[in-house]
């Protein structure tokens, strides 16, 4: 059984990392851990998120949880930053990072695509205003860091470029 304790270490393992969303479904009970403005806890209606039942064998995935939240947390991106010859472009502000200027359109930029400080790169969505991100360097786009549509937050890397 997964006791009261155990779902609130979940919640807080979910807030403190990046991860946005849990599910855990064992035994026809479904638990799901979700991120949005705040963390919520919504499990099947008909059994109350303390009394979920959780089998003996499911403890050891339950206790590397936080092993497997805390990788997560750690960007890929961090072993390539080390290197000098590499800029990242960062977030100026919270919003939803956009590759294209819009759904039928192709991607402002790909991997491997040269920029120069005036490129456009993406868009970021703020209170409902579109604001283009400029390269700011020119080089190359190595990598990109962030998911079409995902919430970004300021200072975030959003792409690695190899400067020129």
């Amino acid at each position: 059984m997964l006791k009261l304790s155990e779902i609130k270490e979940l919640i807080q393992l979910v807030d403190q990392t990046s991860v946005h969303e849990l599910d855990i479904e064992l035994e026809g009970t479904h638990l799901t851990i979700r991120k949005a403005n705040k963390t919520e806890v919504v499990a099947a209606p008909s059994v109350p998120a303390q009394y979920v039942q959780v089998p003996q064998q499911a403890a050891p995935q339950i206790q590397n949880l936080q092993a497997a939240a805390e990788t997560a947390q750690q960007p890929a991106a961090e072993t390539k930053a080390a290197d000098p010859n590499l800029h990242k472009i960062v977030s100026p502000m919270v919003g939803t990072f956009y590759r294209s200027p819009s759904p039928e359109a192709g991607p402002f930029v790909n991997v491997g695509d040269k920029v120069n400080e005036k490129t456009t790169v993406c868009i970021l969505e703020a209170m409902k205003l579109m604001n283009e991100l400029e390269a700011e360097v020119k080089g190359e786009i190595v990598e990109i860091l962030v998911e079409n549509g995902q919430l970004v937050e300021y200072g975030q890397p959003l792409f690695l470029v190899k400067t020129e």
